[in-house]
């Protein structure tokens, strides 16, 4: 048999060449391929703030409107509180714009609040107080000057703890324009006098 010419074997080589390299990638790829894998996802990321939400029953109207008050005058009314909160808070209530007069009123109006369940703002049949004496009685026989200086969140007298979803509370107010042991020529001095303050309750979330 003839033997292939030198530049013959050459030709041969070069074009086998690239047909070993491909077998090669080939092994290498299928190796691989074949290799150990795992995985794991933390899917779905994603951040919303909480909400609240305090509202009243009280449409708007005063819970008192007290005139040719005379000493003695007591009155007791309620107002229901209802909170909506996607997370757990706390409720205060504390006053603000205090009306002072130059003959001291203020100081004559005893003012007590209690916490409890039923009532509401046009009736207070069915209320019932907390058990719980610190979050029932609130304040207790208090002048409306002391009870006025409870003016802030951080300041007022009370809480209440107000888990997730929709709540209720109602507050028994009462008033007595108390004139014990005073002379007449002292009682005589507070006619025509006026004192006033708003009530407000506000929610903040409780911190963690």
């Amino acid at each position: 048999m003839k033997k292939p010419s030198s530049r013959a074997q050459k030709i041969m080589v070069a074009a086998t060449t690239p047909v070993a390299v491909i077998a090669a990638g080939a092994l290498v790829y299928q190796a691989s391929y074949a290799a150990f894998t795992g995985q794991t996802r933390n899917s779905g990321n994603e951040w919303s703030t909480g909400s609240v939400r305090l509202t009243d029953d009280d449409n708007g109207q005063a819970r008192f409107r007290v005139a040719n008050m005379l000493p003695g005058d007591s009155e007791t009314k309620c107002i229901k509180v209802t909170a909506d909160a996607s997370v757990p808070s706390t409720v205060k209530g504390f006053t603000i714009n205090p009306v002072t007069s130059v003959q001291g009123l203020e100081n004559r109006l005893l003012i007590t609040i209690v916490a409890g369940n039923g009532g509401t703002f046009a009736d207070c049949t069915g209320f019932t107080a907390l058990a719980d004496a610190n979050n029932g009685v609130i304040v207790s026989d208090a002048p409306l000057s002391m009870v006025s200086q409870k003016n802030t969140f951080e300041t007022a007298l009370g809480g209440w703890d107000v888990p997730a979803g929709v709540s209720n509370r109602t507050y028994q107010i009462t008033w007595e324009f108390d004139t014990t042991g005073m002379s007449q020529a002292q009682i005589d001095q507070l006619q025509g006098a006026k004192t006033g303050v708003d009530i407000q309750w506000e929610m903040r979330t409780t911190e963690s």
